[in-house]
């Protein structure tokens, strides 16, 4: 697919310094882009590849114009510019309706006819599915599951009993959505299971990244809001709930019944003690280890970073004696405090 160069900028909301016939047909980097590419700069990092460039045009912010040897379409957020170029360039077309011979499809399921369903899927008893759904290869859709309009399984993809998906969510493969959550009574030394009897509701343009799983609720459902975006092997305990337009990189783990405002942003490895509640607009940096919850928005950090392992090391048996000096210090303190009253 191509386009003018005119056209983008119109689309972008851009300011555009060059030729408007000029044509572009596909994104690269600045270091490897040639004529008929658009390119971004986004990172300061990058700049240094700048005046270099190949690219027929960059999409860039009104600080790097002067800098820019080709064609610019000026943006306050160029990696914005660049996600909505690379996505008018590179359109995924999906296939027409069809059901694959191989796929098992219940009688008893509402199947919209512009639907398409990969081969060795199973779609069992009451499931629903909406307008252009893609439901790919070894895909498992489970009783009285609701797939909204033009969502996607990409493949094998598991939405258990009572799963609710919104609109235009994009599954990744491998994901598991609505298994058990993980409740346990202690008897006496032995472990009892707690039924999970809630489900998962999925609102609209939800993406959920590969072998990432979302457990069901214990009594009241596991609720991620429109517009989430949740990266690769997360862990999303049962009954938690994640609120509009947050971000959660990969392998962080939420355990249950945590509740996550509206426009968060969670780092990678973050792990998020339960039943915490974190305010809208926290940005938890990678890594975090949150044991407690957060009530103002900001952005927020914990443990340490990488240091030479003879420092890491010294370091280390420091904090193990951290509470013997306290209590030095404090005894100190307390002897201070007896002679100046003398």
């Amino acid at each position: 697919m191509s386009i003018l160069l005119g056209k983008l900028a119109e689309t972008l909301g851009a300011e555009l310094h060059g030729d408007e016939d000029c044509r572009i047909d596909r994104v690269a980097t600045l270091q490897c882009a040639s004529p008929g590419s658009v390119s971004f700069l986004a990172n300061r990092r990058y700049r240094t590849y700048l005046p270099n460039t190949r690219a027929s045009a960059v999409i860039l912010s009104s600080a790097d114009l002067s800098e820019c040897p080709v064609f610019s379409l000026v943006l306050d957020n160029p990696y914005l510019g660049y996600a909505r170029t690379a996505a008018l360039l590179s359109p995924r077309s999906l296939p027409s309706h069809s059901i694959h011979s191989s796929a098992w499809v219940s009688p008893k399921a509402i199947v919209h006819e512009t639907a398409w369903i990969g081969p060795q899927a199973v779609i069992e008893d009451g499931v629903s599915i909406g307008e252009g759904v893609y439901i790919g290869a070894g895909c498992t859709v489970d009783q009285r599951v609701v797939i909204g309009d033009y969502s996607q399984l990409t493949a094998n993809v598991t939405l258990c009993r009572n799963v609710v998906v919104g609109k235009r969510v994009l599954i990744h493969p491998g994901v598991v959505v609505g298994s058990d959550g993980f409740g346990i009574a202690n008897d006496n030394g032995a472990w009892v299971k707690v039924p999970q009897l809630g489900a998962v509701r999925i609102g609209d343009d939800v993406e959920i990244g590969a072998n990432t799983t979302v457990d069901r609720g214990a009594l009241e459902d596991t609720i991620l809001e429109n517009g989430v975006k949740i990266d690769n092997q997360v862990q999303v305990g049962h009954n938690v709930f994640i609120g509009a337009h947050t971000a959660i990189a990969g392998c962080v783990a939420i355990a249950g019944s945590v509740r996550i405002g509206k426009r968060c942003v969670v780092g990678g490895s973050t792990a998020i003690a339960g039943h915490l509640e974190i305010a809208d607009g926290v940005y938890l940096t990678g890594a975090s280890q949150v044991t407690k919850s957060i009530s103002k928005p900001g952005i927020y950090s914990s443990w340490i970073s990488v240091q030479e392992s003879f420092v890491w090391r010294k370091n280390v048996a420091r904090l193990h004696q951290l509470d013997e000096i306290a209590r030095r210090i404090k005894a100190l303190e307390g002897s201070s405090k007896v002679q100046g009253s003398c």
